[in-house]
């Protein structure tokens, strides 16, 4: 603690983080939201086949898949494989 210094206490946020509510990001429009999350289910997928299909753009499929993640909807397996929960 001494190497990192001190903090201050009113950055510390209160209470529990609630993800089920809004997007995390509202630079992601309904449409391509849908789109990344129509095609994700229980099977893993690679990202860059998301990223394919959807024909986004891949900083907003990786957008979508946070969001997803920190809603707890989202499984990321190893070789850059996700499937839905």
């Amino acid at each position: 603690m001494e190497a990192i210094g001190g903090f201050d206490p009113r950055m510390v946020r209160q209470g529990s983080f609630d993800f089920i509510g809004e997007p995390v990001s509202s630079d992601v429009a309904a449409q391509d939201r849908a789109a990344v999350i129509g095609l994700l289910g229980p099977a893993p997928v690679p990202v860059d086949e998301i990223i394919r299909l959807s024909g986004l753009s891949p900083a907003v499929v990786q957008t979508v898949l946070l969001e997803l993640e920190l809603a707890d909807r989202l499984d990321r397996l190893a070789g850059g494989r996700v499937s839905a929960r």
